[in-house]
Parts: C-alpha cells; structure tokens; sequence
C-alpha cells in the first residue's frame, strides 16, 4: 500500500521551495505594483507568509496572512490579487515537483499530498475578511 503521508513533501518543501517562492512573488508584486520598494517589501512579507505555512505553523500562519492582508489594503490591492498571487505559486510548485520527481511515485505522492494541504489552507484568503 503505498504511503498517504505528507511530511516528506513537507520535508521537501523546506528545503528547496522557498527562493523559488520569493521569486515568483518578486516577480508577480513588480507586475502589480509600480514601486519596487513596495514590491519587495510586499514580496518578502508574503514569503516568510509561505514559510511559516510550509512549517505547519498555523497560528503564525493566521498573524502573517493578517499582516499581509493589512499590507495589500494599504497598496490598494485585493484579496484576489493575493489569491492569483498564492495560485502562480502552488502552480510553479507542482510544476517542479511533476518535472522534477516523476521517477519516484513515492515521493511525488508526498509532495502532491502537502501540496494539496497547502491549497485547501490558501485557499480561505479569497473569501476571509
């Protein structure tokens, strides 16, 4: 029977995801926003958001999508900017995971099974507030 458990995806993640995701948000707040200080600030705000998620860290989850969503009202932007923001993400992730671990069924189950935890957990930023 084949493994339904998602910590070594999780294992994974902390490991190699987080430039990736930085990049993807640098890259997505620059499109959005004309100030690149803001930019970055937003950027790395949202990232240590994905790190403390990717830990399981629920509670500091909560405190820094809040912050975030603070941040987002305070540049004018939306939930659904941060919504498309955090979807560019889980895409890029699965893309490196489909790509990268397509030999091992194991370990690909592992990181598809974190990261469809970690977009049932995203996901609420869309409806909350």
């Amino acid at each position: 029977m084949p493994s339904t458990d998602p910590s070594e995806g999780y294992a994974g993640l902390q490991q190699w995801a987080q430039p990736l995701i930085f990049d993807r948000l640098s890259s997505a707040y620059r499109r959005i926003l004309p100030d690149e200080g803001v930019a970055r600030a937003l950027a790395r705000l949202h990232a240590r958001m994905w790190r403390v998620l990717i830990n399981g860290d629920m509670t500091d989850f909560g405190v820094m999508r809040g912050t975030l969503v603070v941040a987002l009202e305070e540049c004018s932007l939306t939930l659904d900017h941060m919504a498309d923001v955090d979807a560019e993400i889980m895409i890029e992730l699965l893309d490196v995971v489909i790509s990268r671990y397509n030999r091992s069924l194991r370990t690909a189950r592992a990181y598809h099974l974190a990261l469809m935890e970690l977009a049932g957990r995203v996901a609420p930023a869309r409806v909350a507030a």
